[in-house]
């Protein structure tokens, strides 16, 4: 008996292979046979794919970006200034009042706040022109910071080095600039202890970093920056002017809790300032993860964004499946009606129309990840950004493909199969 119900399975199997095989080639057929037709009907499908798929490539993209950039800095960093990158309860016109923070402070903090591991002092300023001989780069974005930066961001050094302690203290005339600056200047020429001109001012030459490519949010990339001493800039400019506005990166120890820390030294520099009880802090305090969860939050807000206006292309291509295949039914009810006639079981014909609307949906969805492909390879060429199409954007737009195919093409898959043999063989003629 039971050798007997293993024959019938394995029987049972093969009869399903060839109607799959026969379904399938059926499909081709009629698609092959009406290419004006098939082309129409998978425009919709094609679009919408297109439309889905490179909004979600173009997004995991940017967000890969921004978390390659933010990789290079730890999680816990936290940024001490007058303002805050995020939304904040504190009226704007509060905020401008606000002091900015200073380098006793900076000197002061670093001292006395246990939990800290490095503290560096930064100044963001305006682009400057550098010059070397009778070559100039424009547009350059000048970063003065202290020497401390180096143990708390990645700075990937070409060749060369970063400024040390002694240098960044006294204020040397030392430089390190960034690719394409340094490509600019020098060329395929060893840039090192060469002389620059930046703020009438010669520096020295002592390093080179290593290529970035484009940064992300709108940030200048490390390839079109140059670092120096911020105590240079101190130095030559004081430090009350409107052109510079100061902060201070602090890296909590490994294993401490950042909000232990940003307690500490609130307290610490509330202290300093004499801020009585009571009153609002005059400074403001971001730490980098919670700025991660803005970014993870836009993100999904993006995805969304996506989803909902790609959807209504993907809902025209699949009434647009649907209408052609209750088409083809009409049009193939004299055939639908002879094969029933001459045995084909309801199955079979639900299977043909069935793998039809899949087939067409699918072959739409394919040209559209192949234009989704070809135009990252193109955007990623022109503007110097890794798009990037991962294989779970290509499952799913494969899939979603499907599942059009399946949902446009089950009622007229069902209603040819339905057919009385009789009827349609006679409205066939």
């Amino acid at each position: 008996m039971l050798n007997f119900t293993g024959v019938n399975t394995f029987f049972a199997m093969l009869l399903y292979l060839r109607l799959l095989k026969e379904s399938f080639a059926f499909a081709m057929n009629a698609l092959t046979n009406n290419k004006l037709r098939t082309f129409l009907s998978l425009l919709g499908v094609t679009i919408g794919i297109f439309s889905i798929i490179a909004v979600l490539a173009a997004v995991d993209s940017l967000d890969h970006k921004i978390k390659q950039d933010l990789n290079k800095v730890d999680k816990n960093t936290m940024y001490l200034k007058r303002f805050s990158f995020g939304p904040t309860d504190v009226p704007r016109w509060k905020v401008q009042q606000f002091p900015n923070v200073t380098y006793d402070e900076y000197q002061y903090l670093k001292s006395s706040v246990p939990t800290v591991q490095t503290m560096a002092f930064q100044m963001f300023t305006k682009s400057e022109i550098i010059r070397y001989e009778d070559k100039s780069a424009t547009g350059v974005n000048v970063i003065p910071v202290s020497f401390e930066f180096l143990d708390i961001q990645s700075v990937d050094i070409e060749y060369g080095r970063f400024y040390n302690e002694s240098e960044s203290n006294s204020g040397s005339a030392v430089v390190v600039l960034g690719y394409e600056i340094a490509q600019t200047l020098f060329g395929s020429t060893n840039a090192l202890e060469k002389k620059v001109r930046i703020y009438g001012q010669r520096f020295t030459v002592i390093g080179v970093l290593k290529k970035q490519g484009s940064a992300s949010m709108g940030m200048p990339s490390n390839d079109t920056s140059v670092m120096l001493p911020v105590n240079f800039l101190r130095r030559m400019y004081g430090d009350h002017n409107s052109f510079m506005t100061p902060i201070i990166i602090i890296k909590p120890l490994s294993g401490a809790d950042p909000e232990e820390a940003k307690a500490q030294i609130t307290q610490k520099l509330r202290a300093y300032r004499g801020i009585k009880q009571g009153e609002i802090s005059n400074f403001m305090i971001d730490i980098l993860s919670s700025f991660t969860e803005v970014i993870d939050n836009i993100v999904g807000v993006m995805n969304v964004a996506g989803w909902v206006i790609s959807g209504f292309s993907l809902l025209v291509g699949g009434f647009g499946i649907a209408n052609i295949m209750f088409v083809s039914v009409k049009e193939r009810t004299n055939i639908i009606g002879i094969q029933k006639s001459l045995g084909a079981k309801n199955r079979f014909i639900l299977m043909q129309f069935l793998f039809e609307a899949v087939l067409l949906s699918l072959v739409g969805g394919v040209v559209g990840l192949i234009m989704v492909w070809g135009c990252a390879t193109i955007a990623s060429g022109i503007l110097d950004f890794e798009f990037i199409l991962s294989p779970a954007n290509v499952l799913l737009g494969t899939g979603l493909s499907a599942i059009i195919g399946l949902l446009s093409g089950i009622l007229p898959a069902i209603s040819a199969a339905k057919l009385d043999p009789v009827e349609a063989i006679r409205s066939g003629m």
